[in-house]
């Protein structure tokens, strides 16, 4: 039986001879995702903004203005309404979420105040009925973000760490770009489409990092082992050869994670959409930079040419890709 392959079995494509042109792509998102983060922001959460979440279903059809017109009149501040949209939900089933600022003084929403929404909400629409309440208070979503930030800081110093130790510093360093630029481009999408950023977002990111080094990893080691068997052969050629020996792989492996990632987007509810999101362009930048952005910072800064002996030259012994 012929066995399925994404790729051909032997292929010996020039990753590099359009350099230039891939990384500069990857500067270029990576800025454009920058300038969207700083002028933009990001659509947080209530985890990191603070405030109250609170899941309506009723039988009538959600009628968003009439919603946010009951609540304006309670002077609750910043309320937002939306309707939540899911193929899996069963006919006549109708969902919102309504997200209310966080009160002066209260760091959860008090029985009080979620009785008079609930009133306000029923002149609306009589068969309304909240579904699940979540708080959280203005110092708590402060720590949260402070932590997550710490959270990839350190996953990412982490990795810096280890990479280093197993091969060589170009490589940490090559590692370490690639997945910042991971994180700013999943980032950067979030900021221009304003998807709802929260700490399953920061969960997603972290899984990135793992997912995306291990991506690079396995390249690297083909790249390790391959400059032990051509010594004399140029680092260009090498990297070539190591990154096509590994391609069935990679796609392979990327293919059959994005298939469960697709089907949980699309059959596994608003709840964990945000996170899918980010899972699934994760994946995709990810095996995209181990490939574009990783392998060609480690071409242009060379590494130790002979790993079959120590070095003896205490770290001198470095050959860039034109070197023989």
């Amino acid at each position: 039986m012929r066995r399925l392959r994404l790729v051909p079995a032997e292929t010996a494509w020039d990753f590099f001879a359009r350099s230039r042109i891939t990384f500069g792509a990857s500067v270029v998102a990576v800025v454009i995702s920058l300038l969207a983060f700083l002028a933009l922001g990001l659509n947080y959460g209530i985890d990191f903004r603070g405030g109250t979440t609170i899941r309506t279903e009723s039988h009538a059809p959600v009628d968003v203005g009439a919603y946010r017109q009951a609540l304006q009149e309670l002077g609750l501040g910043d309320v937002s309404v939306t309707e939540v949209f899911d193929p899996t939900f069963e006919a006549g089933k109708h969902v919102a979420m309504i997200r209310i600022e966080a009160q002066s003084g209260e760091e959860a929403a008090s029985p009080d105040l979620v009785a008079r929404v609930e009133a306000a909400l029923k002149t609306v629409d009589p068969t309304i009925v909240f579904t699940s309440v979540e708080s959280v208070g203005p110092k708590v979503s402060g720590e949260l973000i402070r932590t997550a930030v710490i959270a990839v800081l350190l996953a990412i110093a982490a990795v810096l760490f280890y990479i280093w130790l197993r091969f060589e510093w170009q490589f940490s360093v090559g590692a370490v770009v690639a997945l910042v630029h991971d994180v700013l481009i999943t980032v950067g999408v979030f900021s221009i489409f304003r998807i709802q950023f929260d700490l399953a977002t920061i969960a997603a990111l972290l899984t990135i990092v793992g997912y995306s080094l291990n991506d690079t990893v396995v390249v690297f080691d083909r790249v390790r082992e391959n400059l032990v068997k051509y010594k004399k052969k140029p680092l260009v050629e090498v990297l070539n050869l190591s990154i096509n020996e590994t391609l069935s792989r990679t796609v392979m492996t990327s293919v059959t994670t994005l298939i469960a990632l697709v089907v949980l987007l699309v059959l596994g509810g608003d709840v964990i959409r945000g996170f899918v999101f980010a899972m699934t362009l994760g994946v995709v930048v990810g095996t995209y930079s181990s490939v574009f952005v990783a392998s060609t910072i480690l071409m242009w800064l060379g590494t130790k040419r002979d790993w079959s002996k120590p070095d003896a030259n205490q770290g001198n012994q470095f050959s860039g890709p034109e070197a023989p």
